[in-house]
Order: structure tokens, then C-alpha cells, then sequence
């Protein structure tokens, strides 16, 4: 169930595809192979998500026994096939082996559900202890990591552009997070609402990684996937909260082309919309009013954006003026007319959305 009425899962990646577009392009065929490859691969289970959301897909059980406000978490491989969800290699409870990919990913998965749990008193994704499935080692070469609608999955990147995707915590939380907005407010994922379903993903992976490090807001870096780029790559993550449109300016990537206010908004057909590039925008406002305030992100500003989106107030295809105005409804509600409300009006002021 969705807040919305719709359970409509859709399949989300963390690397956009104008970013695969342009390694695909690429002369070198050690950077060209593995992101065609990854395109031809995510079409397919894009393909698949659709189909899946048309016919219906199966209810996820609860586990025997399981116990609420605990994570029931799972890790399989898929030994570089791409048969979902492949072979498990750790349960619950069990101790960490050898493969650091599994670890990362057991770990990851757990951080995720710790947040919310402690920080939101949200049990699960979905509130009420949904169990948390992971596969690594998807494919060979696969340079992106996805949430399914059921399932987490990561690849292990082609070791030229991009490391293994369970290395950035903030990349599990991102994408467990796309979980959360399914089912609560079900952000269509097109134009300005699908932009703010890649933004609530991105605020909430930095919030994952905040709290994992004990950072507080003037203590972060508000990177999204730092870590995640090799060495022969000009730039530090895929994204910046901080400062949209900085976080790579590469030969081969190009240049990081996420706006910081309406003022640079990208209009494009492509990536449903820009979806990954115009998020710069609303995740910079959430960098506003946290950094405004100080202290633990996730005790003020995190607690309006997460009102928002579990409220039952935002529609499926709102705009950012929509959510905007809701952040200031929420910040009120649960704050006063204190600096909290003065925070969120003029963070959306300073990225020159306004508020109904």
C-alpha cells in the first residue's frame, strides 16, 4: 500500500544513464563495453520492473519468528550472472566471511534499518519489517547498483571508472530509500516528482552515512557516493549536496551537470526527465536548512523531509512547489515559528522554489 492508492515499484539506479551514455561513447573499449553493457542490462530489468508492476508481483512474506524492530536481512550472490536473487551466502545473524562485498552489503543493509528505526521509528522499508534481500556480484563489469521494487542488487564495477557499489554507504541507503518512498508517498518517477524520489533518496543515503559516522551536518562532506570513482577518474562522487554540478569534471565522464537552483533547471527528455540532474535542486535546499540549523541532520531537517514524504499529503506527481510547501507546513507543525520554519522558507528561497 502507498499513501497514493498506486503500488507502482519502479526500478532505480544510482549511476544515471546520461552518465553511462557518455562512458559508451567512449574509444577506449575497457570503458565503452562495460557501460553498454550495464545500459543493455538496465533496459532489461527496466523492461522487467514494468512488466512486474502490470501482472502484479508476489507479496514479500514476513519471516517465522521474525521479530519486530529487528533487521531480517539476506545477502545472496549471483556468482556474475544475472538470475535474481542467486545463491545466499549470509542470513541474518550469521557471521561475516571472507567475500568484504557480502560484509559491506550485510552492513549497509543494517545502517539503513538502524536509521530509520532510531532516527524515524520506522520498522523496515515499509514500516512494518519488510525483510532486506541484497545481491553483489551482479554480472561482470556491471557498473551500477538498483532497487527493483523488491530487491536490492549490486555490481562490483569495471575497476576503470567505477569500484564496487557496496564500498559508499550512502549508495545502499539510496537505494533502500527509493523502498521507503514506494511505500509511502509513491513519487512518480518522471520530470520534477521523479526528481524529488532521487532527491528524498539522496537526503536520506547522506543521513545513513551521517549517522554510521557520527558526523553531524557541518561535520559531513554531503557527497553522494564518494569512494565509488577509481582513481583515473577527475572527481569525488556522482553527486554533491553541497555544491550541485561539482562533484566530477572528467575527460571521459564529462562534467557533473546538476543544477543548484531554478535558475540553471535542465529541461531534457532523457533519464525520464532529468530525473538525477535536476534533483541538485531540492537536494540543496535539504543541505540548506541542515546545515542552517547544525547539529544531527537527521533531528530536524530530516524529520520534516521524512513528515513530508510519509504524511499522506504528497501526491504521486507533485512538483517541487508542492513539496516545498509541505516542508513548510511540517516544519511548522512539528517545530513552531521557530528557526526550523525560518530555515526551510529560506533554503527554498536561495534555490528560487516557491512556496504556495
Amino acid at each position: 500500500m502507498t499513501t497514493n492508492g498506486g503500488f507502482e515499484p519502479v526500478f532505480c539506479t544510482i549511476v544515471p544513464p546520461h552518465v553511462l551514455d557518455r562512458l559508451a561513447q567512449a574509444e577506449d573499449p575497457a570503458l565503452a563495453g562495460p557501460a553498454r553493457r550495464t545500459l543493455q542490462r538496465d533496459a532489461y530489468e527496466r523492461t522487467q520492473r514494468r512488466l512486474t508492476t502490470v501482472v502484479g508481483a508476489a507479496a514479500v512474506a514476513p519471516l517465522a519468528g521474525a521479530e519486530p524492530g529487528k533487521p531480517h536481512r539476506t545477502i545472496h550472490d549471483a556468482r556474475h550472472r544475472t538470475v535474481l536473487p542467486g545463491a545466499k551466502v549470509r542470513g541474518e545473524g550469521a557471521e561475516s566471511g571472507k567475500d568484504a562485498t557480502v560484509n559491506r552489503a550485510y552492513a549497509g543493509l543494517g545502517a539503513t534499518f538502524e536509521l530509520f528505526l532510531k532516527a524515524f521509528s520506522r520498522d523496515s522499508i515499509d514500516g512494518s519489517g519488510l525483510p532486506l534481500v541484497a545481491t553483489v556480484h551482479y554480472e561482470r563489469d556491471y557498473n551500477n547498483a538498483f532497487w527493483n521494487g523488491e530487491q536490492m542488487v549490486f555490481g562490483d564495477g569495471d575497476g576503470e571508472i567505477f569500484l564496487d557499489f557496496t564500498l559508499p554507504v550512502d549508495v545502499i541507503g539510496h537505494e533502500l530509500a527509493h523502498g521507503v518512498t514506494q511505500y509511502t508517498a509513491n513519487l512518480a518517477y518522471f520530470g520534477q516528482s521523479g526528481a524529488l524520489n532521487e532527491s528524498v533518496s539522496d537526503v536520506f543515503g547522506s543521513l545513513i552515512k551521517q549517522y554510521t559516522l557520527g558526523q553531524t551536518a557541518a561535520d559531513a562532506d554531503w557527497l553522494i557516493g564518494a569512494g565509488l570513482l577509481a582513481p583515473r577518474v577527475t572527481g569525488v562522487a556522482l553527486r554533491s549536496m553541497k555544491e550541485p554540478g561539482t562533484a566530477y569534471d572528467d575527460d571521459v565522464l564529462g562534467k557533473d551537470p546538476q543544477p543548484a537552483t531554478m535558475d540553471d533547471y535542465v529541461r531534457t527528455g532523457r533519464d525520464n526527465g532529468g530525473v538525477h540532474i535536476n534533483s541538485g535542486i531540492p537536494n540543496h535546499a535539504f543541505y540548506l536548512v541542515a546545515t542552517a540549523l547544525g547539529g544531527n541532520a537527521w533531528e530536524r531537517a530530516g524529520q520534516v523531509w521524512y513528515d513530508v514524504l510519509t504524511g499522506g499529503e504528497l501526491v504521486a506527481d507533485a512538483q517541487f512547489k508542492d513539496f516545498a510547501t509541505l516542508t513548510v507546513k511540517a516544519a511548522r507543525e512539528r517545530f513552531g515559528e521557530g528557526e526550523e520554519l525560518l530555515a526551510v522558507s529560506k533554503a527554498w528561497e536561495r534555490v528560487g522554489v516557491g512556496v504556495l
